[in-house]
């Protein structure tokens, strides 16, 4: 019978210059866990581990490495935490609840402890009375919480927990809308839903901590984006200027060559005679029915139009944790007035409308209306609240409710292109909806985007993978470099500039005749 040895990398970790223990570091990970799984070795090195953690001859920065990979593998059976591996972390929950107890509040260290505790609910109490010396901020102590707490399938809580569940303060209504959903789901769809959302939090806690150890650095706190108070009653005849100003643009997206003829209450296809609903200033073009245009259809799409609110979350509370996760900014390296900066300075359009692709809220439509021009510019997105957002923000846009991957546009018909912090909204047909750019755009125009790649550092990727939206199963899904480069060359798309800090990707690229 084989007995499986420490490998030599748990003794090399812990010896050497603390400037080389990344490198350690990955080494040791990839000896004990594997891309989620833990290997042979991992159950008989994990008492050597927990030992060192223990230790007063190791300083904060190698026991922080060490928590955090504790806590991944005594995640590598979730949800199960009846395994033997599970059960070894375990054993060293003494210690840990010590070190929690005199660990220096918000340091890269007691972020490790957050992550590594938040592996066993069967100690919620010990845990929760362990860290009360931590002066946790709401986001890590209801993240904490929520790890630590367990389904309750008479009233279970779904959702609303990413980034944090503190950050979620839902009135009457919205607590309705929640329970009303749950209610309909089987109890097998209740508990799967429950995991997804234990595992995003685990991912988040463990993305905060590991980039701090890593980094040596205290992470920046959470900074709110500035909301524009001064939103406007959206005047319907600016936006309708712009839609018949760039009535040549629109087809159909129905036949996908009908021209829109565009009037006060909506636009009808020439060719199929599709109707599709105008108010506001948004043309919604996701539907569409047949003949005349559906009043209740124009009527629901007003009274939407009053509700702006899911929009101003976004941009305040949801859009900053994002980039702290995905594009590795936990240290606010890149600030939105960079993002501006950048788009301003590489939007170049040839003849014809720019589009802001995704538009969001549009925080940074006004930013490619300030270089294109506002007579110029058009913002499409998929969420009516944030259209609504927009219309506000920028009376004078043309704002359209309809499907990136089938733009209403002809051919070689859009003078410039921008697709801001979205491509990753839809992953599996992120080379469809570049292609259908390549196919919008004009010989000459640029086409602008920010997205995000996964880390070449395993440990963060898994972070970065584990977070499920909403409840997708696969986990969040971002890119490889070449991945986004082969798909714009394929849509016929140059590029001319190209950088990546964190974990971002800013790319310009132009259209080849």
């Amino acid at each position: 019978m084989s007995t499986v040895t420490i490998p030599s990398t748990v003794d090399a970790f812990f010896r050497g210059a603390r400037e080389s223990m990344g490198s350690k570091f990955r080494k040791l990970a990839a000896d004990l866990w594997n891309g989620g799984r833990p290997t042979d070795a991992a159950v008989p090195a994990v008492p050597e581990l927990v030992a060192r953690l223990g230790s007063g001859d190791v300083d904060d920065v190698t026991k922080g490495h060490v928590a955090v990979l504790l806590g991944l593998l005594a995640e590598a059976s979730f949800p199960a935490t009846d395994g033997d591996l599970h059960a070894a972390v375990r054993r060293g929950l003494p210690v840990y609840l010590r070190l929690a107890r005199f660990a220096r509040p918000n340091s890269p260290l007691s972020l490790a402890l957050l992550y590594l505790l938040s592996h066993f609910p069967a100690d919620r109490d010990a845990i929760l009375d362990a860290v009360t010396g931590l002066d946790l901020d709401p986001d890590d102590a209801t993240r904490l919480d929520r790890a630590l707490r367990p389904l309750d399938p008479a009233d279970p809580d779904l959702g609303r927990v990413w980034p944090s569940p503190a950050v979620w303060e839902l009135d009457d209504a919205e607590r309705g809308f929640d329970r009303r959903w749950i209610q309909e789901l089987t109890p097998e769809q209740v508990t799967v839903n429950w995991d997804y959302d234990t595992q995003t939090v685990l991912a988040y806690s463990g993305a905060k901590a590991y980039w701090a150890v890593t980094n040596d650095a205290p992470v920046k706190p959470a900074e709110t984006a500035a909301i524009d108070d001064t939103l406007r009653t959206a005047a319907p005849q600016a936006a309708m200027d712009g839609f018949r100003r760039h009535a040549a643009a629109f087809r159909c997206p129905r036949c996908r060559s009908g021209r829109l003829r565009i009037g006060d209450s909506g636009a009808r296809c020439d060719g199929c005679a599709t109707s599709y609903p105008l108010a506001h200033g948004i043309l919604d073009l996701s539907a569409g029915t047949p003949g005349v245009a559906d009043e209740a259809t124009a009527d629901l799409l007003r009274k939407l139009a009053e509700m702006p609110s899911m929009g101003l979350y976004y941009e305040s509370v949801l859009r900053p944790a994002f980039l702290r996760i995905a594009g590795s900014n936990w240290d606010g390296g890149v600030l939105p007035e960079d993002e501006d900066h950048y788009l301003a300075g590489h939007v170049r359009a040839a003849d014809g409308p720019v589009l802001d692709l995704c538009a969001g809220a549009g925080r940074w439509t006004s930013v490619v209306a300030s270089a294109a021009g506002t007579d110029r510019t058009i913002a499409l997105d998929a969420g009516l609240s944030m259209l609504n957002v927009l219309r506000r923000r920028l009376p004078g846009v043309p704002a359209v409710l309809g499907d990136a991957l089938r733009l209403p546009f002809a051919d070689a018909s859009l003078g410039a292109v921008t697709c801001w912090n979205a491509l990753q909204a839809v992953p599996e047909d992120a080379q469809k909806l570049i292609s259908e750019v390549g196919r919008c755009l004009r010989p000459g125009g640029t086409f602008t985007l920010m997205t995000f790649r996964f880390s070449a550092d395993p440990v963060y990727r898994h972070f970065q993978s584990g977070h499920h939206f909403p409840s997708r199963p696969e986990g969040m899904l971002l890119f490889e470099p070449y991945e986004v480069q082969s798909w714009l060359d394929e849509a016929g798309l140059a590029v001319t500039d190209w950088s990546s800090p964190g974990t971002f990707l800013f790319a310009t690229t132009v259209r080849r005749p």
